[in-house]
């Protein structure tokens, strides 16, 4: 049974219709989200280009060179699931691992009196983790440090060694002083505790990105390419303190600035 909301002219509009355009919207509006600062949006752009010129070139009645773009057309499905690899795999990833309670929580949000507003223990959650890594700046030593509070991080977790302990600044400085034997790869932060360290990550294949990130970078933003986690990266180089999520990116200026961002995570 169709619901009738306007009609123009013989054209009639439902309900879902419009239902129908928000998906839609919806559905464009993540893929450009994952597309959004990586080298795969510069190629997206490329084949639309593309298609555009093929259409003119039909409306011109181009035929040879209509004709070469159709044959190309026919296996652009399979060259653009190759060329997306790993977008697609980070869009399912994201799928999988952002869970029914996650969704509900983000409803809770805004039908509880206590809307946009975090609780005391994320607070000081956040304020020791930024206390952390700003003082790691100053004294320029190298760290990574994984936020993420609605993910499946077990096979994470596996690949560093497991601490559970409660989230502290002077925790954090003595597992990322250069002395400690757990320096090397990154701390998991997961539901308010440091479950691990010295964890292993996945170094990026993203070619854009900057000279100056070297491989403790690359490693953190390799591991929100195909994850839905966000990673802090301290630079032992230069001392700069860099946010990335969704294998985005950012440098961070100013301790406001981070516990921001951080923020958005919890």
């Amino acid at each position: 049974m169709s619901i009738f909301l306007i009609k123009i002219g013989f054209l009639p509009i439902t309900i879902w219709d419009v239902l129908d355009v928000l998906v839609v919207g919806y559905l464009f509006y993540q893929i450009y989200r994952l597309l959004r600062g990586s080298i795969a949006f510069n190629i997206v752009l490329g084949v639309l280009l593309f298609f555009s010129a093929g259409w003119l070139m039909r409306f011109l009645e181009m035929d040879l060179s209509s004709l070469i773009i159709s044959q190309i057309a026919n296996i652009g499905v399979i060259t653009l699931i190759i060329i997306f690899q790993p977008e697609i795999r980070r869009f399912l990833l994201y799928l999988g691992q952002t869970t029914l309670h996650g969704r509900f929580d983000f409803i809770n949000k805004f039908i509880t009196p206590m809307a946009g507003e975090i609780s005391d223990i994320d607070n000081k959650d956040i304020n020791e983790i930024v206390k952390a890594v700003f003082r790691m700046k100053a004294r320029r030593w190298g760290a990574l440090i994984i936020i993420g509070n609605k993910n499946n991080v077990d096979d994470l977790a596996k690949t560093g060694q497991i601490i559970q302990a409660d989230i502290s600044e002077e925790l954090l400085l003595s597992i990322f002083n250069k002395e400690s034997p757990l320096h090397d790869g990154a701390v998991l932060i997961h539901n308010h505790k440091i479950l691990a360290t010295s964890c292993v990550l996945p170094i990026s294949k993203n070619d854009a990105l900057p000279q100056k990130y070297g491989l403790r970078h690359r490693a953190g933003i390799g591991l929100t390419e195909t994850t839905n986690l966000s990673v802090i990266i301290v630079s032992e180089e230069s001392g700069s303190v860099t946010f990335s999520n969704s294998g985005r990116y950012r440098d961070i200026n100013s301790p406001e600035e981070l516990t921001d961002l951080i923020r958005d995570v919890f």
